[in-house]
């Protein structure tokens, strides 16, 4: 009966989410306390969940508040009138940029933060060349979600994936780089065919954007300086942290209350640019995972998989990219990452006899970070992307980022699967 009516609850909320009958905060917050009445999860193991992921929800707020300082300097507007001059008002060129800029900050910083500064810029440009900025926005967000995949640092699933499978930096560079830069190509490729040909800028239109003074556009130097002192800091301590061992959670926070002190702004003020609706959207939805795995939803499927791929390295590899690809777009990469590695752990011992077990890891590699482009709530930099770009007049709803990324997404685990095809298998 509680199996029924859990997975009757997770359904209600996706479907609340999809039609945007409800906001998605309130859907997956009602969604888990209505688990919580029902007994699939008590009040301990909410508390257990929420805190085992408050270090990306206390790394949101302390990314939010410095995005939110650096953007009432005019910066955002002035490098989009950079960026715009460079290219020449080409959206081509414009997108091509974008994704490559996107795609290496995600790769050596977490990509989260990478979206956060690059969301808004994405759609200034856009604005400025009187184009449809959707396009823009998504195609940054898929290239956050390949670049994350290229370095061990570059995404939280990556993370998970490398102290399970005891993986080095340098192993995830030489597997999963090349993947990255193949996975590049075909967004950029579809976008340019389904969407950017289409676009024209004027002769006009563009002679109007090369006379643009971007150095008025900044607005208060003083503040900019200071912001870019504590985000270069903050963003040598994301790629320092293997080895200071502070957490990105207490250097982003440090970062964010410093510069909040520094400007001397009310701290109503401050907090009040923290989006907490999309921090209590992850909350609910955390929670609601640990319910489904507490009916055992996540172990039967986990033993499917084994029962399906015994005897066969090859199918069992392919099984696990494909199989944590839907995973991810329903539960999350990182719920997924973490639920995968349990099942891989219990797959290897079937396969001693050989050579390159690793190749589990590098699969779920692949369908974590790729697979995280199907749905919105594939990644948290897709629900943070969707949540900025609201807030600059770009509504994505559900159906439409599926719409766009799930093609893209499918597209890229077919090149994927026959990466590791030809290098592994």
């Amino acid at each position: 009966m509680l199996l029924s009516l859990g997975i009757l609850i997770f359904v209600i909320v996706f479907y609340c989410m999809i039609t945007e009958k409800v906001a998605s905060a309130y859907a997956t917050m009602l969604g888990a306390l209505a688990m919580a009445f029902l007994g699939i999860v008590n009040e301990e193991q909410i508390l257990e969940t929420i805190h085992s992921r408050l270090e990306i929800l206390l790394l949101l707020i302390g990314m939010m508040i410095i995005v939110s300082l650096i953007s009432e300097t005019g910066v955002f507007q002035w490098f989009a009138i950079k960026v715009v001059k460079i290219v020449r008002g080409d959206p081509l060129k414009l997108l091509i940029l974008l994704s490559i800029v996107t795609a290496t900050c995600s790769a050596f910083l977490d990509n989260v933060t990478t979206i956060l500064l690059m969301a808004p810029v994405s759609i200034l440009l856009a604005k400025q060349l009187k184009l449809d900025p959707f396009p823009f926005v998504m195609t940054e967000v898929l290239s956050s979600d390949i670049g994350g995949m290229a370095t061990l640092i570059g995404d939280p699933t990556q993370l998970i994936i490398g102290s399970e499978g005891k993986l080095s930096f340098n192993e995830f560079l030489i597997n999963t780089a090349p993947m990255t830069v193949i996975a590049l190509v075909i967004l950029l490729t579809v976008v340019y065919f389904t969407n950017i040909r289409k676009m024209k800028v004027s002769n006009r239109l563009r002679a109007q954007i090369m006379e643009l003074e971007s150095d008025r556009i900044l607005t208060n130097k003083k503040l900019l300086k200071q912001s870019i002192i504590i985000l270069t800091a903050v963003i040598i301590g994301f790629v320092l942290n293997n080895f200071v061992n502070k957490g990105l959670a207490v250097i982003s926070l440090s970062g964010g209350i410093l510069l909040a002190f520094l400007t001397e702004r009310e701290p109503k003020k401050i907090f009040g640019a923290v989006e907490w609706d999309t921090l209590f959207f992850f909350i609910g939805l955390f929670v609601m995972i640990r319910g489904i795995e507490n009916l055992g939803v996540i172990k039967f499927i986990g033993d499917k998989i084994i029962e399906l791929s015994t005897g066969n390295f090859k199918v069992a590899s392919i099984s696990i990219m494909w199989l944590s690809s839907i995973f991810t777009s329903i539960f999350g990469n990182v719920a997924n990452a973490a639920t995968f590695s349990k099942i891989i752990k219990t797959v290897i011992p079937n396969f001693q006899s050989v050579a390159d077990i690793k190749v589990f890891w590098w699969a779920l590699s692949f369908g974590s970070c790729l697979g995280g482009s199907i749905t919105m709530i594939g990644s948290a930099t897709n629900v943070v992307a969707v949540s900025a770009s609201a807030k600059a007049d770009c509504k994505i709803d559900f159906m439409k980022f599926f719409k766009f990324g799930s093609k893209i997404a499918i597209l890229n685990l077919i090149a994927a699967t026959v990466y590791m095809y030809l290098r592994y298998l």
